[in-house]
């Protein structure tokens, strides 16, 4: 009887999940329930699977309200139906097209009005809901003769009084008002919720035809979803034969041209996927990518195609990855294999800049019809959601901030704070809005309309309205688009290359970039800062505790970095291993036969699933799920929980001793959702020597590059240092020479208008279109005339130095730019066909103090360009040991003078500690450890200079220095501000610093590890 159920999909406006719903439904005594989300069939899917769980009949359908007037309810009678109001609900949300009020053509799909909106006529499939406290407006002539056409109107949206409290915080929230505000036609009525059957048909026991009505319909509402055939485009030709003998005809010329002088290995690999790929369906999946890949090529893209796709040697083949799964023994069955029950996928990156073009090629090409990103509910968090009720509840800013930033515990204790706290943990996990998903996109056989509405996000691309979870319940496998700036600095350097060398750099060929011996050198250094993955502090201490010089370690250290084996203690065994290898033992012959390339240690995803099968005797179905939790995709421990007892019991059976069988699930469970698949972390070391190679090589464009890409782990400023430490003369912007982006003029590198944040983009970008177009700037008068600018703006390039090309100083100039800007001819601008000579004003020379450039610099930049740090200290000690003698002081105490370049908070159990990363006065990196007792006494006080005082710790190879005391050192007074003490200090406050926060545990020590390194009997 109940025809009209919202669920907490109705966005702030239910208040029921779809499990709550189907219970209650259950507990009412009702057999059929129908729910009917506002616009929205976001639910369905897991709603019908539940009802049929619980034995209920479900109803599927979408209230229809336009700016919240409720025009129609739609209940499916069929699978068409849904399609038919997803239609509607497509060309309202995405192309404005108005949603009829009355009489809408839905053929398939039964209408309900409420008695706010009769239509003039009544098509056979059009009924009236009446509310039970309606009833006894059918007195009316008008409405009595309509009683033929009626049906029961008893709508669900909350359960119980709280709840219908929460609805009314909810509507709030969404109309942006306070409570207090409400009008009665913005929340439901009081009585909207489940209540006894039996009770409700009395409420019509006047009205018997009423009621039969209702049932009749609901009855005759008949919905089956499938949920195991693959909905995805079929084939990317006309027919299955075709795909196949397209994809064998690709796969088979790629194999020429990636194994010229195979034997029949990669033939016989290539023939067998073939089979496989072909038993599954998925030739038309393959070929749909690799179409993909050919058009990216022809615009000269870069991409990379990584995932668990890169253990396909056919994917290698057909050019969308280029990863030789031969050569790292790669195998097949963890990408698609005849046990597996889900669909996979290919992780495809491009440049940052570049996806959107891909994007738009995969709409046009396959239609608008037929593709969709992947919807994402993003719901109330934590911090949001009390500002959120705070704020219908009026309360101020000031007690908002306390709220979102202090717990419960301290509050004031009063009615309204305890009002917002009960009410803000009610909406913990409620959908607030759906979003796009970051790269999954659906390309569907059938229109996907038949599945879903659409909407448009301010992105630009429609999303369906259910997240990739229940896009793979459907039956859709995604493909994955994505965007990073590694890529686009890859792509930039190499173009950059080519412009200013004349050299074209196939940085594609692994001959050049993988295994080269210079880059090996840098590698085993850890000198790879800007180079994609394998740049942050911690990655390179590992690749120098490694001595990493070759491409087949730098994979096993994409993978060990993770938090799952890091956090296992399995990096550090790793470590002492490949530094050790006569110093340990394989504690069981199947871990020295699968894993002998890694020493016996779990680092892949494939090492958990070989160890499960072949120490554990699991089944190929539970090395399923076991990947699947690896991967993260399986909500990890508790996927690795099912399989855990079976686990035991196998290993008992084998006869293996409780002991080893508990140390290898401890191994495998700490991998859960953190690892990387082995082609995966192949995928990211050849990016990572892709960049590395550039930067050996051409370090100016790779660091030009790298900073026009907005860095990585960095701020900008440390790459413009490693640009100079590469041998680049670091010029400040000007308007003659700089574009908007950092530009490259043999060993002189300008940095771009872009990093002026307070000049305006539009402005950063049309000075240099405006110098293209018709010459230099002659003057700053010349420049004024050009350019619509202000003065504050022009204040800005004039103290970065901007100006400099006129050879007048900076007090000249400011003068002069007022002088301009006050005169009214110049509020329109305009380029005229005789230009008078620029006039000459004389002015007295006023002597500047060598550093009040730098300082400029620092309150524009938030960092010195002219003068380094150091060279504005008060002090001229520049500490007693230099970074790159740190190896020879293990276990000695050392005093050094340091730039601060980055931190990292950890916690631990004696408190909160920071890793540190610093430059010397010579340029080069170190790093330090600051211990909660230390920092206590001696924190950090923000970026700049510090002095030093610490223990040096050599673990294989990398030194890290264990601060005992540390002083932030004070720069000269600004000369700038000769006359105010205060001013004279507060520009130190600009300079910048990184701090990155972690709030894992810290990383067990060797003695905590307890990895046995002697076997086990």
């Amino acid at each position: 009887m109940f025809l009209n159920c919202h669920s907490y999909h109705s966005l702030r406006y239910g208040t029921i999940s779809i499990e709550e719903l189907v219970q209650q439904g259950v507990e009412s005594g009702n057999r059929v329930v129908a729910l009917t989300d506002i616009n929205t069939i976001t639910g369905i899917y897991d709603f019908y699977k539940l009802c049929k769980e619980n034995e209920v009949k479900p109803v599927v359908g979408v209230e229809v309200r336009v700016e919240n007037e409720l025009f129609y309810i739609c209940l499916a009678k069929n699978r068409n139906s849904i399609g038919e109001v997803n239609k509607i609900l497509t060309a309202y949300n995405c192309d404005g097209i108005e949603i009829p009020k009355t009489n809408p053509k839905l053929i398939d799909t039964y209408i309900i009005y409420p008695l706010s909106n009769l239509p003039e006529e009544l098509f056979e499939n059009e009924y009236i809901g009446v509310r039970p406290e309606e009833l006894n407006l059918l007195i009316k002539p008008e409405l009595n003769k309509l009683i033929d056409k009626m049906v029961v109107l008893q709508p669900v949206t909350f359960q119980t009084k709280r709840e219908y409290n929460l609805h009314k915080i909810l509507r709030a929230i969404d109309n942006n008002t306070l409570l207090t505000k409400l009008s009665v036609n913005d929340y439901c009525g009081e009585n909207e919720k489940f209540i006894n059957v039996s009770d409700l048909i009395t409420k019509y026991s006047h009205y018997p035809r009423i009621v039969e009505n209702t049932k009749r319909i609901l009855n005759d509402c008949e919905i089956e979803f499938d949920f195991s055939t693959p909905k995805n485009k079929k084939y990317y030709t006309d027919s299955k034969e075709n795909d196949f003998k397209l994809l064998k005809q690709l796969t088979y010329k790629g194999l020429k041209q990636r194994y010229p002088n195979d034997k029949g290995i990669a033939l016989a690999r290539a023939e067998k996927e073939l089979e496989v790929i072909d038993q599954l369906n998925f030739c038309g999946y393959f070929l749909i990518t690799w179409d993909i890949i050919q058009y990216s090529n022809e615009m000269g893209f870069m991409h990379v195609g990584r995932g668990s796709g890169a253990n396909s040697i056919v994917s290698f083949c057909l050019g969308i990855t280029d990863i030789c799964p031969l050569e790292l023994d790669l195998y097949f069955e963890r990408f698609l294999n005849l046990n597996r029950k889900t669909p996979p996928d290919f992780d495809i990156d491009w440049g940052w800049e570049n996806r959107d073009t891909i994007l738009e090629y995969i709409f046009n090409k396959y239609g608008k019809d037929h593709v969709a990103f992947c919807g994402t509910n993003v719901e109330f968090k934590y911090k949001s959601i009390f500002r959120e009720v705070g704020k219908v509840f009026g309360l101020p800013k000031e007690e908002l901030d306390v709220l979102a930033n202090k717990s419960i515990n301290e509050h004031d204790d009063n009615s309204v704070f305890r009002s917002v706290y009960k009410y803000g943990k009610l909406l913990e996990k409620f959908p607030n809005q759906r979003s796009m998903h970051a790269c999954g996109v659906l390309i569907s056989e059938e229109p996907i309309t038949n599945f879903t509405a659409l909407e448009m996000p301010p992105k630009g691309f429609p999303i369906v309205q259910f997240d990739m979870h229940v896009a793979e319940d459907i039956g859709f496998e995604k493909f994955d688009i994505l965007s990073q700036r590694g890529l686009g600095t890859i792509n930039d350097t190499v173009n950059l290359i080519e412009e200013k060398r004349g050299i074209k750099v196939d940085i594609r060929n692994t001959a050049i970039s993988k295994d080269e011996v210079r880059a090996n050198e840098f590698l085993s250094k850890g000198k790879t800062i800007g180079c994609f993955y394998i740049e942050s502090p911690a990655m390179r201490g590992l690749l120098r505790r490694l001595k990493c010089d070759n491409y087949k370690v730098l994979v096993a250290a994409s993978s060990i970095i993770r938090p799952g084996v890091a956090q296992s203690g399995m990096m550090k065994e790793y470590i002492f291993r490949h530094n050790n290898p006569d110093k340990f033992e394989y504690f069981h012959d199947v871990f020295e036969k699968e894993l002998g390339e890694t020493y016996g240690i779990m680092v892949y995803q494939e090492d958990v699933i070989k160890i499960a099968l072949h120490f554990g005797g699991l089944s190929a179905p539970d090395g399923d799920i076991l990947r699947r939790a690896m991967s993260g995709k399986g909500r990890s421990l508790s996927a690795l929980q099912k399989v855990k007892d079976h686990f035991f019991e196998s290993c008992k059976e084998i006869g293996h001793p409780e002991q080893l069988s508990r140390e290898v699930y401890r191994q495998i469970e700490s991998f859960a959702g953190y690892s990387f698949c082995k082609a995966h972390s192949a995928s990211y070391a050849v990016e990572s020597y892709q960049s590395l190679y550039l930067k050996v090589y051409y370090p100016l464009e790779f660091m030009v590059s790298v900073i026009n890409n907005q860095g990585g782990f960095y701020r900008t400023e440390v790459y413009i240092h490693e640009a100079r430490m590469s041998g680049a003369k670091i010029m400040n912007p000007c308007v003659n020479k700089s574009g908007y982006r950092t530009t490259l003029y043999d060993d002189e590198v300008y940095l771009g208008l872009m990093h002026l944040e307070k000049v305006e983009i539009r402005l950063g970008q049309f000075i240099p279109e405006e110098r293209k177009n018709h010459g230099d700037f002659k003057s700053l008068e010349d420049f004024i005339k050009r350019v619509p600018v202000g003065i504050e703006t022009i204040q800005i390039l004039i103290f970065i130095g901007a100006f400099r090309f006129t050879g007048k100083q900076k007090h000249e100039l400011l003068i002069e730019a007022r002088f301009l800007l006050s005169e009214s001819r110049f509020n329109c601008r305009y380029l005229t066909l005789l230009e008078a000579s620029p006039k000459n004003y004389k002015l007295p020379k006023v002597d500047r103090h060598k550093f009040e450039d730098a300082f400029d610099e620092i309150e524009i930049l938030g960092f010195p360009i002219s003068y380094s740090p150091f060279d504005i200290l008060q002090t001229k000690y520049r500490g007693s040991v230099m970074a790159k003698d740190l190896t020879s002081y293990h276990k000695k105490e050392v005093k050094m003078l340091a730039y601060l370049i980055s931190r990292k908070h950890v916690p631990t159990k004696r408190g909160t500690m920071f890793f540190g990363t610093w430059i010397d006065t010579e340029g080069e990196y170190f790093d330090t450890a600051h211990f909660a007792d230390c920092l206590e006494k001696y924190p950090f006080q923000g970026g700049g200079c510090y002095l030093l005082l610490g223990i040096v710790e050599v673990d294989f190879h990398f030194p890290t220095v264990t601060i005992k005391k540390m002083a932030k050192m004070p720069f000269i007074p600004d000369p700038r501000y000769s006359l105010d003490k205060d001013m004279a200090q507060r520009v130190q406050t600009n300079i910048k610093e990184d701090i990155s926060m972690t709030f894992r545990k810290p990383y067990p020590q060797e003695q905590e590890i307890g990895l046995p390194r002697h076997k086990m009997i």
